[in-house]
């Protein structure tokens, strides 16, 4: 199963849903279960979050699967950690003092 993946659906808020399988080519649409809005509460337009749901691909515009989601499986994804960077100590900066005011492009803009 593969938890928290969020479905984008036609006209309608995102959705996290537990998916039980990865949607393929070949699939009519998308089967559910476990859903419930991206702040975890349940969508007013289902009765039971722990039902099993099935989207037709014509209503889905498409189904965001986060790495996180696949840990565990055998879809188990490498990520790469985010690098930090950092601006060297030699950076330029604006002098002020030196800028000067292009009076014609004022003008231009005070004209429109």
């Amino acid at each position: 199963m593969i938890r928290n993946a969020v479905l984008h659906l036609s006209g309608e808020q995102p959705v996290v849903v537990d998916l039980f399988e990865l949607p393929e080519a070949v699939d009519l649409g998308v089967r559910c279960t476990n859903m419930r809005t991206l702040d975890g509460k349940r969508p007013v337009f289902i009765d039971d979050i722990k039902a099993v749901f099935f989207f037709p691909y014509e209503h889905v515009r498409f189904v965001e699967i986060p790495a996180r989601s696949l840990v565990g499986t055998a879809l188990e994804v490498q990520v790469e950690e985010p690098v930090a960077v950092t601006v060297p100590a030699e950076t330029e900066t604006l002098d002020d003092d030196n800028l000067e005011i292009d009076e014609d492009f004022l003008r231009r803009i005070r004209e429109v």
